[in-house]
């Protein structure tokens, strides 16, 4: 790995020119404006993602609308305040901003060194959920219950930090120039880590993301240049305990429900099939441009559940049509290229690791949330990144696009 005090720009180790603003002093002397300072080729403006940071901008705005519409009028979860769903996924908008700069400002490379620091707090804290801190809601016992009506789910920052327990270890000597790929025991004990905090969310259970992080694991494994056998061993073991876990009744009565109705919708519309089929027959009733910004009868009628969070996608499809719910999904189209482009320009197996890990994250939670309310994936109970309301959520997909831009900012500037 190239030292960092060789880029024009890094940020890492606490270096003064990102704290400055990300510019270099000794670059420009003082008859020069702060303009020039902030529009030079190697500024931190400039070497921003802003394609990137645009699209997850526009989601989470998008996002705000749809939580608006399918929420101004249930008064048994707003207490009669229409704003309430709204005000908050903009503050959780806002923190989940805050985090990202931090994360940019600290960069990718010094959170590499506070890597065992976080894990440990990971652990602990989807362990206290485990504990009378822990509370259910629909049925996972996934959250922890705060002061002042908040609670967070544990389980949304563990991806992250099993995506950078992962990158540091299996990076860890080929970034040092000592081997050219992680061996089998870096390997092994990457897996092992990953599969500690991913045991505990089981037990809570959590099966949706459980899910995501399995991806996650061998998408980090495909990135890092791992032997191809740990690659199907990885998917081989996965439906083995898959197997196993249904065979042994290690789900819930709701758990088997859902691949139930999944497997055949007609089973219970009444019943387990209710949810998705609700949400089909609002996505099918916005045609090509939609009935319009809360005038949807699925919405505002309140048939379809949990529209706020794991059905949000429905009230894009009744109220925008075919033309708005296509737009969601070209702005998560282009956060997925975006992040593939900087886990490709990266110097560093450690940047393209944690990059790829968060490809994996986003692409596959977006597909299971989208797909369960098409009807081709099992509900799964996960958000939609960026557009879902979740405060644990929406802070967690926020500290990934601050590594991101982190990874892109601090990879060398060419001569």
């Amino acid at each position: 790995m190239p030292p960092a005090r060789t880029h024009r720009i890094t940020g890492v180790d606490g270096e003064a020119t990102l704290m400055a603003g990300g510019f270099s002093v000794s670059r420009y002397g003082p008859d020069q404006g702060s303009w020039a300072k902030l529009t030079a080729r190697d500024s931190l403006v400039r070497r921003l993602d802003w394609p990137l940071l645009g699209a997850a901008l526009a989601l989470s705005f998008i996002g705000a609308l749809l939580v608006w519409s399918a929420t101004r009028n249930r008064d048994h979860l707003t207490q009669g305040d229409p704003y309430f769903f709204l005000l908050r996924h903009a503050l959780n908008t806002g923190i989940g901003l805050a985090l990202m700069i931090g994360t940019i400002w600290l960069g990718h490379r010094t959170l590499r060194g506070a890597v065992p620091v976080l894990y440990g707090i990971s652990v602990l804290l989807v362990l206290a959920v485990l504990t009378p801190l822990g509370t259910t809601v629909n049925g996972a016992h996934a959250w922890i219950k705060l002061p002042a009506g908040f609670s967070i789910q544990p389980s949304e920052f563990t991806k992250i930090t099993i995506i950078l327990v992962m990158a540091m270890l299996l990076a860890a000597r080929v970034d040092a120039g000592d081997q050219a790929h992680p061996d089998h025991r870096t390997v092994a004990k990457a897996l092992g880590l990953a599969a500690i905090p991913m045991a505990i969310v089981m037990l809570m259970p959590d099966l949706g993301s459980v899910m995501v992080m399995a991806v996650i694991v061998l998408g980090i494994l495909l990135a890092s240049g791992a032997s191809n056998r740990w690659v199907f061993g990885l998917i081989g073991a996965g439906a083995g305990g898959a197997v196993a876990v249904w065979q042994l009744g290690l789900l819930d009565d709701y758990q088997i429900a859902r691949f139930a109705a999944f497997a055949n919708p007609a089973l219970d519309p009444a019943g387990v099939g209710y949810n998705t089929n609700q949400a089909r027959i609002a996505i099918g009733s916005g045609g090509l441009t939609g009935t319009g910004l809360f005038e949807g009868t699925q919405t505002t009628g309140q048939f379809v559940p949990e529209q706020q969070t794991d059905f949000v996608f429905t009230v894009a499809g009744e109220e925008l049509g075919f033309l708005g719910a296509g737009l969601v999904l070209l702005l998560l189209g282009v956060i997925l290229w975006r992040a593939c482009r900087i886990a490709r320009e990266t110097t560093e197996l450690y940047g393209t690791v944690v990059a790829a890990g968060i490809i994996a994250w986003f692409a596959f939670q977006s597909f299971e949330n989208i797909g369960m309310t098409l009807g081709i994936m099992p509900v799964a109970g996960l958000p939609l990144p960026f557009v879902s309301y979740g405060g644990s959520s929406m802070f967690a997909v926020w500290v990934a696009i601050g590594l991101l831009q982190s990874i892109r900012v601090q990879r060398p500037m060419s001569a």
